[in-house]
């Protein structure tokens, strides 16, 4: 594979094949936003988009610090089913913190993939372009099976795939 070089279309495009991507996303899996209060954002996002579109609920666990650090629990947030998507709510943002919009503010965005196969060749296309990421890792509580890969910024952006038995 030739060095990456910067184009018109932006950084990573190889020389010698710019025709082959890194990975060949199906659609955006989920975005989880990071909020401030659990409690409050739920309440605005079940008005937004119907309370009938709420599908994981941990917002009683907020302030417990056990689910700060546990995906499983949605790190004490929830999500919503938009259409064929996920949006997540994560309440870990300092309560006197506010969104800015100069500043990055996901927590990660989620690019889904047709399989595990895919997912591990673009780890091998990563790792050959020495762009660091992640393993690929099953999550079985979400049934999926993702590779994290952070972009210039830091933003953390995971390759996803349906879990296979």
């Amino acid at each position: 594979m030739g060095e990456l070089q910067t184009t018109a279309a932006g950084e990573g495009a190889s020389t010698d094949d710019a025709e082959a991507a890194v990975a060949r996303p199906s659609a955006i899996g989920h975005v989880r936003l990071t909020v401030t209060n659990a409690h409050r954002s739920k309440a605005f996002y079940s008005w937004l988009l119907g309370a009938s579109a709420l599908r994981t609920d941990f917002t009683h666990l907020w302030g417990d610090p056990s689910v700060r650090e546990d995906p499983d629990r949605v790190y004490g947030g929830c999500s919503f089913t938009v259409g064929r998507q996920v949006l997540g709510l994560r309440p870990v943002a300092p309560a006197e913190d506010s969104f800015d919009p100069d500043r990055v503010g996901l927590d990660h965005l989620a690019l889904t993939v047709g399989s595990r196969d895919e997912l591990e060749a673009a780890a091998q296309r990563l790792a050959a372009a020495g762009v660091e990421h992640g393993q690929v890792r099953d999550l079985p509580a979400f049934g999926v099976t993702i590779l994290s890969v952070q972009d210039p910024d830091g933003i953390n952006l995971e390759l996803s795939a349906p879990l296979e038995p």
